[in-house]
């Protein structure tokens, strides 16, 4: 009983792990406002590493320990990748970088080791593919195997590239990819948020949130505007020329091609040596005027990192040192409340500017009332803030010494700010709700969200217009959206004709949006946009799921206790029903015929693990056709796998395959299962 109890509680964490990985990978990538330190985030996926280790048949090819990234759907067109856009591990001491180093000499086998060490530039991460000298594809990282097609914004920009130059070190290439991060400089960055802020728009957070979304604009002219700049460093591949021999050889080659990349970068032949030079890194960091969050170390001989190898996210031959958070004093002068979309009090610290790390903080989170008391935080303290990941700014200590004795002890309001209702304090968590539903700040809260990128998408209503339209009346819930009239927009301060017909194309268009993002838009507490699509698929209809019982949804992988009961939750409120009532009868999409896939599964039942270097096909190109014949393929070796499919150097997989007994077949044994025809050595 203890045993399968403690499996109850893996499968739950598990999933809350997982579903929270998803919402900062998707926050990072797709919205590009990031809202997690590194240090949290990789603590979640070390945890959920652990308790994949521990019940490998829990692991799933969707978990974000298998993947780069995993995220909805955004409105550009996409493009494949020919080679993943890898992610990297990271190392956060000296005895972390000396543990990586060992391993990566044991994989090169007696081969002598030399590292490369380069700025890891605070960008936001692109591919260039270039034909006959000629820009023809501009790609965003993405999941690292698709990306986003962002051609004519890229072409928008003067100061990268868009033909290359005539090389020397080596003829050039038919085709080539170039790798590198749009960036924008720190000076150019704080005149930017200037100019928005004297527009009454709001300020970017950072130079790399300015940079992801100025790329990301669907009107190539605004990212022809903006300040932003590019650091290439690596060959992604080439095509009918020479590779270089080594990384170094690669940056003096995409100079020689007219592309800016890093001066500075040297080799070692020592993780010693490695050492020191990030304690350079790290002593220039703030004099730079472009952000470094680290340095990244790689194996220089490029045929030696292939022989090194690949992980499922990243390339064992390179890491990341991510330099510690940049600390800065500064007092504490007040405490405001944000009520989000659900009713939580969030506090956020309001304090006297300060620079930190190029970037002037006036903001802090402060995450919750047991950490403002957990700490002691008092207005008019002077505290030390940090800028933690180099994202959020956070309050890590407060200087008790320099107390006069002015200072005020906080406690959360018993009334809601925005509308004045009780609050209460949800016993099992840190956080305190507003116990009104029709509280205005939450109805703006839920408004943002609804028509947000990884909801609904209505361009053109940002987070101001969003608010006007509920301050005026015109939208009290996102049902309100669709009852909207040509002449209510266009008599609103500041748009006209143009602007209303364009808006109310964009509310119409999406009513055709995929079911998925309707729930995701709905705001159900704990449902991220990979639950939202989870039940889309398992229920295909809006009726359908606010019908179903907590067993019903408790029976979708992934979909534990807190999320089942959340969904069901929701269902049963008459409100919520009231309101689907209403989308129902404005057009919008509240159901979708489920495609029956009747396709023959002749490898149903078998739990399949590849591993290793495949010569004939691509690992995702693999998985996914035997994933359609329905073949379970994890990416972890347990007593419940049915083979491992080995290519060169398969390594520790292998390993434990033979110790469990399990069969291992080589590469050829793809193109056998393909046909439907199952080995011998698995056949029973």
């Amino acid at each position: 009983m203890g045993d399968s109890n403690m499996s109850e509680r893996a499968v739950e964490r598990i999933a809350e792990l997982r579903n929270q990985l998803d919402l900062w990978n998707y926050q990072y990538h797709v919205l590009d406002a990031p809202t997690v330190a590194d240090a949290e985030y990789d603590a979640a996926m070390n945890e959920l590493r652990a308790l994949e280790d521990e019940y490998p048949e829990l692991i799933t090819p969707e978990s974000p320990t298998q993947t780069v990234g995993s995220f909805a759907p955004s409105s550009f067109p996409e493009v494949h990748h020919p080679r993943a856009m890898l992610s990297l591990s990271n190392v956060f001491s000296e005895e972390e970088l000396t543990a990586w180093s060992t391993r990566v000499e044991r994989l090169a086998d007696g081969e002598a080791v030399q590292y490369i060490v380069e700025p890891k530039i605070d960008g936001f991460a692109v591919a260039l593919t270039f034909v006959d000298g000629e820009l023809t594809v501009a790609a965003t990282r993405g999941n690292g195997e698709v990306g986003d097609d962002i051609t004519p914004n890229v072409r928008a920009l003067r100061t990268i590239p868009t033909k290359l130059h005539t090389p020397t070190m080596l003829p050039m290439p038919g085709t080539i990819e170039i790798r590198g991060e749009i960036y924008m400089r720190k000076s150019d960055f704080e005149a930017l948020n200037r100019r928005v802020e004297e527009a009454g728009g709001k300020a970017f957070m950072n130079p790399r949130n300015a940079a992801a979304g100025s790329v990301r604009q669907k009107d190539p002219g605004v990212t022809a505007q903006r300040p932003l700049r590019m650091f290439a460093y690596q060959i992604g591949y080439v095509l009918d020329g020479e590779m270089p021999e080594t990384q170094y050889d690669c940056l003096r080659f995409l100079r020689e091609l007219g592309f800016p990349t890093s001066l500075d970068a040297e080799r070692f032949d020592t993780v010693e040596e490695v050492w020191q030079r990030l304690d350079y890194w790290l002593e220039r960091r703030e004099s730079l005027d472009f952000e470094i969050d680290g340095a990244v170390i790689k194996v220089d001989n490029l045929e030696l990192q292939e022989q090194i190898g690949y992980v499922a996210r990243d390339p064992r031959w390179a890491t990341a040192y991510k330099f510690p958070a940049v600390q800065r004093t500064t007092r504490l002068l007040d405490i405001q409340i944000n009520v989000g979309r659900t009713g939580t009090l969030n506090p956020l610290a309001i304090l006297e500017p300060v620079n930190i790390g190029g970037v002037m903080v006036s903001r802090s989170t402060l995450h919750n009332e047991d950490e403002i008391a957990r700490k002691d935080i008092r207005i008019g303290d002077t505290v030390v803030v940090q800028r933690a990941g180099d994202v959020i700014p956070q309050i890590v200590s407060v200087i008790t010494e320099k107390r006069d004795g002015s200072e005020v002890p906080y406690h959360m309001p018993e009334h809601c700010p925005a509308c004045g209702s009780p609050t209460f304090r949800d016993p099992e968590k840190a956080m305190r709700y507003c116990t009104n539903a029709a509280c205005p700040a939450q109805r703006k809260e839920r408004i943002r969200h609804f028509v947000s990128r990884g909801a609904m998408d209505i361009e053109g209503i940002g987070e101001n217009l969003s608010d006007r339209l509920v301050d005026v009346g015109y939208v009290q819930d996102v049902s309100d959206i669709y009852r909207l009239t040509h002449e209510q927009i266009a008599n609103m301060e500041g748009l006209g004709e143009k602007s209303a017909s364009n808006l109310t194309a964009s509310i119409a268009k999406s009513k055709e949006k995929p079911l998925w993002r309707l729930i995701n838009g709905l705001g159900i507490r704990h449902i991220g946009e990979r639950n939202a699509q989870a039940l889309a698929d398992r229920f295909g209809s809006l009726q359908a799921m606010m019908d179903a019982t907590v067993e019903d949804i408790k029976s979708i992988p992934g979909m534990g206790e807190v999320l089942a009961l959340s969904a069901y939750d929701f269902g049963q409120e008459s409100h919520n029903r009231e309101l689907v009532q209403r989308l129902t009868e404005y057009g919008l999409t509240v159901a979708e015929e489920k495609v029956v896939d009747d396709s023959p599964k002749p490898l149903a039942g078998l739990t399949l693990v590849l591993t290793g270097k495949l010569e004939i096909f691509t690992r995702p190109q693999a998985e996914a056709a035997l994933r359609d014949l329905g073949a379970n393929m994890t990416g972890s070796v347990s007593k419940n796998t049915s083979a491992v499919i080995a290519g060169a150097d398969a390594g520790s997989k292998a390993t434990k395959a033979q110790s469990l007994g399990i069969p291992i077949l080589g590469e050829e044994a793809i193109a056998r299962l393909l046909r439907g025809e199952i080995p011998e050595e698995i056949a029973n």
